[in-house]
């Protein structure tokens, strides 16, 4: 059966994150960040491959997790605060979003990390969860896609495969936020056809 897809309007009008979470494991908000702040975001993104800081992505857990290109084909740079102004004020929204989320659901979140993501065209990563068997602490996973006029004919979505529903794909248009349970959604990124910027973070909770 194919995916559902996601290319414009709300996935669930309405729904708020809380209850997407809770009923669906997922969520999708538009415009979670100003157009602006998304640019500067691409383009520090963008820097960052081009002067040699991006280091093509591993597969597992652990200071050297494994390069899998045939699995995984992203590059990533972890951010850190104090990097940027305009990286300081997107890990400022999502403070803002771990403290609604322990507020509504008492999920003991501690802590944020993230790094930026850049696939190059043909790249894609294969379906896993994002928690680690030896390591429990990630909870919620955020996606925060930073690609301008994105097209359908252009892949690279983020298919989500709910327990109990069809796929679902999600277009990586900038400013579109994204949202799972992180040891309970599996979930993968199609191959893209063009260069696909992105922040992937995880809400981590205590251990």
């Amino acid at each position: 059966m194919p995916a559902i897809s996601f290319d414009g309007a709300l996935a669930v009008p309405g729904l708020s994150i809380v209850d997407g979470l809770c009923r669906a494991g997922w969520y999708m908000q538009e415009h979670f960040i100003s157009p602006e702040l998304s640019r500067q975001l691409a383009a520090e993104c963008v820097q960052s491959m081009l002067s040699g800081k991006m280091k093509g992505a591993g597969v597992g857990s652990g200071h050297a997790p494994l390069l899998q290109p045939d699995i995984r084909g992203d590059h990533i740079e972890w951010l850190e605060t104090g990097r940027s102004e305009a990286c300081d004020s997107y890990l400022t929204h999502m403070e803002t979003l771990r403290r609604l989320l322990n507020c509504e659901l008492f999920l003991g979140l501690e802590e944020y990390e993230s790094h930026f993501a850049l696939y190059a065209p043909g790249a894609f990563y294969r379906s896993h969860l994002d928690r680690f068997r030896d390591d429990d602490k990630r909870t919620v996973s955020v996606v925060l896609y930073l690609n301008d006029d994105w097209l359908p004919e252009h892949g690279g979505a983020l298919r989500l495969h709910p327990q109990d529903g069809d796929a679902v794909d999600i277009a990586p248009q900038a400013g579109r936020l994204a949202m799972f349970m992180s040891g309970e959604m599996l979930h993968e990124v199609l191959p893209t056809a063009r260069e696909r910027l992105s922040i992937a973070g995880w809400f981590r909770r205590r251990a």
